[in-house]
Parts: C-alpha cells; structure tokens; sequence
C-alpha cells in the first residue's frame, strides 16, 4: 500500500486508473534498464493543475555510483527547467542533450524516453549518468549499452515492460550475475565473465561466444522459446548438484513486435538451493517433533483420564481432570504446528477447539451451560500460543465451574488483535466476583492463569465483576499480551 505522501502525488496528475497500473508495473521492471545504462532512471508526469512535472519514481543503479544520492520522488520542475521532458511528451520520441549538463557540478548526460500507453505519452523517464568521454569503453560497457538502447526503443514503442512479467526481485538474475547477448537465432554475441563461470560450473568449458545455445551443451529451451514467442521467460538448469537460474529478455522493434535479439541473464544459485533443502529437512524434523510431542501429550492425558475415572474422591477426580484438560490444550498447539512448517499458529483454530474440548467435558445435563469463542487473533508465535492456550483453558473452566447456580447461563471468550497486543476476554452472566475476592489468593487455577501471563506472556490480567452479555452481575477477566515478547524479554 502506497503511503499517504506517495498517495497525494499521484493524485496531482490527471492519468486514470489504467494508466497508473500500468506505470506501477513499469516502476517494477525498470532496474535492467538502469544497470545497462549505468544510469539514475526518474519518471516524470504532467501535473494535472498546473504546467510542470512531477517525479513519480526514481531508480539508481547497481552498475554505476548514483547521481542522485537525495530523494527525487515528488519533485516538481517547470518545463522551462528540463525542456527535454517537454519535448519528449510533445513529440512522442526520445531526446537527448547534445552537451553535458552540470548536476551538483558535475557534467551529466540526459536522454529523456517517452512512456506511452494505449497510444497515448502518459510519462517521461529520464536516464542521467556520467558521460563516457574521450576513453574508449570496453566491450562489457559497449554490449550494455547497445542492450539498454535496444530497451529503451521497446519502451519508446510501447514494447516494455512486458505484460504480466512479475519478478522476484530477490531471486531473479541481474546484469552483474551473469550476462549473455544473443542474436534472434540465440547465438551467443557476448558472454559477462560471470557468465562464463556458471557455465563452467554447469560443465560447459568451450569458449561459448558465436556458439548457438543449442549446441553449446546446456538446456537451451529456455531462451529459444522466449525467442520464439517474444517474451521473457525464466526458469533453472540443474546439472549433477549445480544449479543456474535463467532469464531471457527478447528484444522487440516495431508495432508487430518483430525479435530482434535479447540476452540472457544467469545467477548460480546452487548454495542458495542447497541451504534451501537444508532448511526443508530441517522443518519435515521439527514437524515430526511436534507430532511426537503432540500424540505423547495426548496419550499422558488419556491415561490421566483413565485413572481419574478409578478415584472415588471427587476432589483427587476433579484435579486429575484439570490436569489433563491443560495437557490436552498445549496438545492442541502442537498439532496445529506439526501441519505448518512455520513456528506459528492460527490461534482463533486452536481457541475454537479449546472451546470444544472445554465443553463437552464440563456441561452437565442438569447446569446447562453455553460456551461460545468469538473473534480471530490472527497468528500467534509458538511461544506465545502455548501458555495462551493453558490460560484460555483455566479462565473458561473457571467460569463454567464457580459463576452459575443450577440453571447454568453463557461463556464467552473473545480475541481480537489490537495495535501492538493481542487481547483475551472471558466473560460470564453469572453470580459475581465472591465479596473479598482477591486473585493473588485465589485458587489453583487463577494462579496458574497469573503466574503464565506475567511470567511468560508479559502481560496484564484483570477480573472484575460486570458483563454485557447477561443480566446478572457477571465476572469479566481480561488478558493483554504484547505481540514483540522476544524483544520485552531481551530488554528485561
């Protein structure tokens, strides 16, 4: 989501919804136009109220020192300022400064490209760099340039971005990763020596330069069919325990988007795959360890049942009982997270099933009692969904337990996620809190609700009589639990 800054920029231009989306997308492909070009990229658009430009992006490359360390984004300039703008959205066609201008003092060369869309300029990016001057620039240097010139006409002929390309920017090759230039037949014109080196790895040690992929050895399907079809297509070679990510980028002239040529980009991602599978491994064991722990909770409170069901004392009954509804509910959290790879759990899932669990082992058919869960708190980290569910439990069963005479009456415990804290309500329209109540000096239970919150949580309780949902007195016990717990246990 954009932020309220970004957001009131935008508005000042007149484009509509389509033109803006389509601006967005260009705003996320541009990165391989600046890394070729060794250039600042800022997108201009006419203001809607006014006669000037406004800056809706700007890109710095990896490929060269940026000349605008400060922040462009919402910059507004007169045409008068940079005629090469207003001439470029007049004329629909590139314009770039004959002579060098002075930025901060120092000489910058400035082409201003035109961005159409549906046939009609809905924006100008301007690419500003250090000019090559007298030196001849090497071939690397030539090949990226003729690269950014060959993206930059696409973009001038509404060829670029490609419609539906969604990058990774964290994953997908750059220019620095590896760089192969290719004629329309896929022959390779120029290989970056990072290019070389993931070929090697992948077993290719000819020299690849005026070889066509197809027989140089390695999968060549990939930039064949992006030749072919005219689009960007991306995907890996994997060979023996090496593994090389791909991406070809076509290059299109002209409204019938005839190919050109294109280039290839390779990054090897064989240790970052590697510790990918690790790290795979790694969760199969830690979900298998939370089933394990899980069935052998399950099967210690089983076997509290059982011999609760043996004692002929209802007090020794009742506390093994109680014992094993708080086993049963951390069981609950370790099921959900023997499914999820993650140490996280949807806690409004395990709260759901607490409910239940606490329900039909407490409702009795001469006190009818209703318990209900309201509310969703989102995901929880393991560390702090365990003692929640052990407070849920205790808080719940302390109500169906103390607050109603025969009739019985309503539970009910809601959750929410509010800003920076995760909050837990149970309440009942029961009798009231007993005169002289005190939770310090109350019973196991409420102690085992106090010492988890504030020990383990970080959090606050509060109990107090008063409720909304019934016409008797009613008992509200409140729980909030901050959400950054590591960090409060760090700072402690």
């Amino acid at each position: 989501m954009m932020s309220t800054v970004a957001e009131r920029t935008w508005e000042q231009t007149d484009l509509a919804p389509p033109e803006v989306a389509h601006l967005h997308h260009f705003l996320g492909a541009w990165q391989l136009i600046a890394d070729l070009s060794f250039a600042d990229l800022l997108l201009w658009c006419r203001l809607s109220a006014s006669q000037g430009f406004v800056c809706l992006g700007q890109l710095r490359p990896v490929t060269a020192q940026t000349l605008h360390p400060e922040d462009a984004f919402a910059r507004v300039v007169r045409p008068e300022e940079l005629p090469i703008i207003d001439r470029a959205f007049a004329e629909g066609r590139s314009w770039r400064r004959d002579e060098p201008v002075l930025v901060d003092g120092l000489q910058v060369r400035m082409e201003a490209v035109p961005v159409p869309y549906e046939g009609r300029v809905i924006a100008v990016m301007t690419m500003e760099g250090i000019p090559l001057g007298h030196r001849r620039p090497g071939q690397l240097e030539q090949t990226y340039l003729s690269c950014a010139l060959a993206l930059t006409r696409m973009v001038q002929e509404g060829n670029f971005p490609f419609e539906g390309e969604a990058l990774d920017p964290e994953l997908s090759p750059r220019v620095g990763d590896g760089f192969l230039r290719l004629d329309s037949e896929g022959r390779v014109l120029y290989a970056s020596p990072n290019a070389v080196s993931a070929y090697r790895r992948l077993g290719v040690v000819s020299n690849i330069v005026g070889e066509r992929l197809a027989d140089i050895g390695v999968e060549p399907s990939l930039a064949w069919a992006a030749l072919h079809m005219g689009t960007p297509l991306e995907a890996e070679v994997e060979v023996g325990s090496t593994v090389v990510l791909q991406r070809a980028v076509p290059f299109l002239r002209g409204p019938h988007r005839d190919v050109v040529g294109g280039m290839l980009l390779v990054r090897d991602v064989t240790e970052l795959r590697h510790r990918e599978r690790m790290l795979a491994r790694q969760e199969a064991v830690i979900q298998e360890i939370h089933h394990r722990v899980k069935n052998n909770l399950q099967t210690i409170a089983s076997l509290l049942r059982l011999q609760a069901r043996r004692l002929d004392s209802p007090e020794a009954r009742g506390a093994l009982e109680e014992a094993q509804r708080r086993i049963a509910s951390i069981a609950l959290v370790h099921e959900t997270l023997s499914r999820d790879p993650r140490e996280a759990v949807e806690f409004g899932e395990v709260g759901r099933a607490i409910i239940r669990m606490v329900a039909d082992g407490l409702t009795l058919p001469d006190r009818r009692v209703d318990i209900r869960f309201e509310g969703d708190p989102g995901e929880l980290p393991a560390e702090v969904a365990t003692p929640l569910a052990v407070v849920l439990v205790e808080l719940v069963q302390n109500a169906v337990e103390h607050a109603f005479g025969p009739g019985g009456g309503t539970v009910v415990a809601r959750m929410s996620q509010e800003p920076g804290f995760v909050r837990l309500l149970v309440e009942d329209d029961g009798e009231g809190l007993p005169e002289g109540f005190n939770l310090a000096e109350s019973g196991l239970g409420l102690q085992i609700v106090r010492a988890l919150v504030g020990s383990e949580l970080h959090g606050k309780i509060n109990i107090s009589s008063g409720a909304s949902n019934g016409g008797n007195p009613g008992v509200t016990a409140v729980v909030d639990i901050p959400l950054r717990i590591g960090e409060r246990q760090r700072d402690g």
